[in-house]
């Protein structure tokens, strides 16, 4: 006799595989804290954020998080609304209103006069509700994040605020306010999976009936929509300071011997592993040498064995390089990069010259430095 449906979904679950609508659902379930509250009006005797109904996009949502992880916003009510009698009682409005006055609270940017940018950290782009949060309170967000962590408060106040914004809240500021990502030519690709389109597919579809107070309404939806934008910040921000930073000393370290590992001072080996590439860049700006570095190389686990050689970029991020790894070796791998390259123990160069790798250290230290050489000598 044939199984019954439910003894073969039972099958399916137990081994693990899962229907399209399973994993549908794993994509949407995001943890919201119990406690959290948003409604469309305000409550007496509560502190209330106030931010406009309808669909919702990322910056709010994330400027809503933002207040709420500092400890006077944690219990504030998110209300959202277009009623401006509502909208006048709450404590702080993010994204409607039309009025930006950090004085009281009010952090609107649609308003035709607002042109306003991080321009005291030399940033260009208009800011959206998040970037207003963030200018006001940035810095606190930080602090209360880094906590307990080895990041002094100046490099919070001075290096984190900077990179935050750079990395995390300004292209959310870009997408909202429509920025496009590049001038004046082409995109090779598009993005579809940032954090602004990610908070975008949890809006309800448009032939799909809602309640807005509803168990799985916009405005429970907004919720997941703040967790989604404020965990990611978190784990982000979090990242930095358990991650990046403690990296930083080895980096400075590693840099200050360059030339005691290659006489050129073109190549450094990391003491360590640890992310070295906005800690190179930073350190070769405030020593004077920017752009001396040409290579990286650091042990792929055990000092004895594979190390890996990285071309560092001309800037953070970027996938242009300073000086990739020699042209005849690119995707070469193994005994034909060996004799390639006359090196024993190649391991692999990528096909765009940014990483390769050998056996030994010496090895990995060779490909670095005929590196440089060869492109030396195609330059004269």
């Amino acid at each position: 006799m044939s199984e019954q449906p439910q003894q073969q979904q039972a099958k399916r679950h137990k081994s693990g595989s899962g229907t399209s609508t399973d994993m549908a659902e794993m994509g949407v379930d995001i943890r919201v804290p119990s406690g959290w509250v948003v409604g469309s009006t305000a409550v007496e005797g509560k502190k209330c954020i106030g931010t406009h109904s309808g669909s919702f996009h990322c910056d709010e949502a994330l400027a809503c998080a933002m207040l709420k992880i500092l400890p006077e916003w944690s219990d504030a009510v998110i209300v959202r609304t277009r009623d401006e009698a509502e909208l006048a009682k709450c404590d702080a409005v993010v994204d409607v209103g039309g009025v930006y006055d950090p004085t009281t609270l009010r952090f609107d940017h649609h308003q035709k006069t607002f042109h306003d940018t991080l321009s005291e950290e030399n940033f260009q782009t208009r800011l959206s509700s998040a970037g207003l949060v963030y200018r006001h309170y940035g810095r606190q967000i930080l602090k209360q994040l880094v906590e307990g962590t080895s990041v002094p408060e100046d490099v919070v106040d001075k290096k984190l605020y900077a990179k935050v914004y750079k990395n995390f809240v300004e292209h959310i500021d870009g997408i909202d306010n429509g920025v496009d990502v590049a001038k004046g030519a082409d995109l090779s690709y598009d993005v579809s999976s940032h954090l602004s389109a990610r908070v975008g597919q949890l809006n309800p579809s448009w032939n799909e009936p809602s309640d807005p107070e509803g168990p799985d309404g916009p405005n429970a939806r907004f919720k997941k929509a703040m967790s989604l934008t404020g965990g990611e910040l978190c784990r982000y921000v979090q990242g930095l300071a358990k991650s990046w930073w403690p990296g930083r000393a080895i980096v400075a370290e590693s840099l200050a011997r360059r030339k005691e590992d290659h006489p050129s001072g073109e190549i450094m080996v990391l003491t360590g592993f640890c992310p070295w590439k906005g800690h190179l860049l930073e350190l070769e700006e405030e020593m004077g040498i920017a752009g001396e570095l040409k290579y990286v190389l650091y042990a792929e686990g055990d000092p004895a064995g594979k190390w890996r050689i990285q071309a560092v970029p001309v800037s953070e991020g970027s996938f242009a390089l300073r000086l990739p790894l020699a042209k005849p070796w690119l995707g070469l791998r193994d005994k034909e990069l060996s004799e390639a390259s006359g090196i024993e123990g190649g391991v692999f160069v990528h096909v765009n010259g940014f990483i390769g790798g050998n056996a030994s250290k010496a090895g990995a230290m060779a490909m670095a430095s005929k590196s440089l050489e060869l492109a030396a000598a195609a330059a004269t």
